[in-house]
C-alpha cells in the first residue's frame, strides 16, 4: 500500500478490529485534535465523513433537514437503503413529518408515568437475577445479568412469550451486527432470522387486532394513527428498531457498570460509601461505554460543516463514543468518575428529534441494578479480559468473566 493507504487507513474508525481489540480511544484523540470532521475515501462501508467532536455532532444532529436520516442510521447500506435488500422502514430511519406521528406513537410507553409503573416489576426481577448468583464462584456476567435482564424488560415491553424470550436476544444480536453487511452470504442469513422474526411478531399482531388497548407496544402501535396502517415491512422494520434500541444497548452498559467499576476501584469505593451517588453514575458509566458507536446521516445539499465542504449524498459518521471522550467537555475523560458534574452532557442517546426515545427506561434499569447491588454489599470483581463485539456500531461485550463478593 501507499503512504496515503497507509494514512487513510489509520483513520478508518470503521475498522472492526478497533473495538474487538478496545483500541479505538487513540484514534480518535488524534481526529478530534486535528480533524473534527474527516473524509474517509476507503473503507468497508465505502467512503464517509467522521464527525467525531462533540460540536459538530451538536451541530449536524440540530439540522435534520440538512443531514436526513432517511438514508439509513448506520455505516453499513443495508436493513436502510439498499436496493437489493429488502426495505425495512423504521422511524429512526425517518424525517419529519413521517417520524414525527410514529415516534409519537410508542412515546407513551416511555413516559415518567410509565416508568413509575414498571419500577416494581424491574426492582422484583433484578432482585431476582442477583440473588440467584453464586458468591465466590466464577461466571459470565453478560449471559447470566445483562441479556437476562434486557430480555426480560423486552419480553414486558412487547408482551412477548416469557419462555421464548431468548429468541429477541437472538434476533437483536443478528439485526445489529453490520458487520453482516460484507458478506452475501450472511446478509442472506440474517435477511431470513429478520422475517422469522416478522412473523412471530405477526401472530402477536394478528391475536391483539380488536381487542382492548393494553399497555405493551404492540397494542399501541394497533390502537394509533399513525402506525395502524403500516405495511408489513414498516411493522418489521420498526420492531427491529425497539428490538434493538432496548436490548444491546442497555445489555452493554449493564455489562460496563461490572466491567467499568472493576477498572476504576477508587471510583467505586466512593459508590460503595455512598449510594445516593447511583443517579449519577448510571449517566457517567452510560457516557463512558456509549453502546451504539455512532449514527449516520446523509446530506441532503451542499454545505460546510467545520470548514469542509460537504457534498449532497455524502455520508456522514456521528461518532457518539468519540464525543463522550471529547476532553473539551469531559475532563479526563477516559476516566469513570462518579461524580463528574456533567456527566448528564453525554451524546450516548442522541440529540435532536431523534433522541433516544427510551431513554428513561434504560436509565431506570441501571440504577436499579446498582441499588439493588447496594442492598446486597455486592461487587463484581472481573476475572479476565471481556470478549468484545468487533463491529462500529453495537459498541458492547461478548463475555465477562466475574465473580461475586461482599464488601
Amino acid at each position: 500500500a501507499t503512504l496515503a493507504q497507509d494514512v487513510i487507513d489509520r483513520f478508518d474508525v470503521s475498522r472492526p478490529e478497533l473495538y474487538r481489540d478496545d483500541l479505538w480511544q487513540a484514534p480518535f484523540r488524534e481526529l478530534r485534535a486535528t480533524a473534527p470532521v474527516h473524509r474517509v475515501e476507503h473503507s468497508d462501508f465505502g467512503p464517509y465523513w467522521s464527525v467525531s467532536s462533540y460540536k459538530p455532532i451538536i451541530t449536524v444532529e440540530s439540522l435534520p433537514d440538512l443531514y436526513s436520516s432517511a438514508g439509513g442510521i448506520t455505516l453499513a447500506d443495508f436493513i436502510e437503503n439498499n436496493p437489493t435488500d429488502v426495505r425495512m422502514p423504521m422511524f429512526i430511519a425517518m424525517d419529519r413529518p413521517k417520524h414525527t406521528g410514529q415516534r409519537r406513537t410508542v412515546a407513551p410507553a416511555f413516559t415518567p408515568s410509565e416508568m413509575v409503573r414498571m419500577s416494581d416489576n424491574i426492582r422484583m426481577r433484578t432482585a431476582e437475577v442477583l440473588d440467584s448468583l453464586e458468591w465466590n464462584t466464577p461466571f459470565d456476567w453478560v449471559d447470566t445479568v445483562s441479556v437476562e435482564l434486557t430480555t426480560q424488560m423486552l419480553a414486558i415491553l412487547f408482551d412477548f412469550p416469557w419462555e421464548e424470550r431468548r429468541k429477541l436476544t437472538f434476533w437483536s444480536d443478528w439485526a445489529g451486527d453490520i458487520e453482516l453487511v460484507k458478506n452475501e452470504e450472511l446478509r442472506l442469513e440474517r435477511l431470513r432470522h429478520m422475517y422469522e422474526c416478522g412473523g412471530y411478531f405477526q401472530n402477536l399482531w394478528n391475536a391483539k387486532i380488536g381487542k382492548p388497548p393494553t399497555p405493551d407496544l404492540i397494542s399501541m402501535m394497533i390502537h394509533s394513527d399513525a402506525m395502524a396502517e403500516m405495511d408489513q415491512m414498516e411493522f418489521l422494520g420498526n420492531l427491529i428498531l425497539l428490538i434493538v434500541g432496548g436490548n444491546d444497548t442497555t445489555r452493554n452498559t449493564m455489562s460496563a457498570v461490572a466491567y467499568g467499576l472493576d477498572l476504576f476501584p477508587d471510583q467505586r469505593a466512593k459508590l460503595e460509601a455512598d449510594p445516593s451517588m447511583i443517579p449519577n453514575t448510571v449517566q457517567e458509566i452510560i457516557r463512558w461505554q456509549t453502546p451504539l458507536a455512532h449514527m449516520r446521516r446523509t446530506a441532503t445539499v451542499d454545505s460546510e460543516l467545520e470548514g469542509q465542504q460537504i457534498k449532497a449524498g455524502d455520508k456522514l459518521a456521528l461518532w457518539y463514543i468519540s464525543a463522550n471522550r471529547d476532553e473539551s467537555v469531559f475532563e479526563n475523560a477516559d476516566r469513570i468518575i462518579v461524580d463528574r458534574p456533567n456527566a448528564r452532557r453525554h451524546l450516548a442517546f442522541g440529540h435532536g428529534i431523534h433522541r433516544c426515545v427510551g431513554a428513561r427506561l434504560a436509565e431506570l434499569q441501571i440504577a436499579v441494578l446498582l441499588e439493588e447491588m447496594a442492598k446486597r454489599r455486592m461487587r463484581v470483581n472481573v476475572l479476565g479480559e471481556p470478549e468484545r463485539v468487533a463491529a462500529c456500531f453495537v459498541h458492547g461485550y461478548r463475555k465477562l468473566p466475574v465473580e461475586i463478593s461482599r464488601y
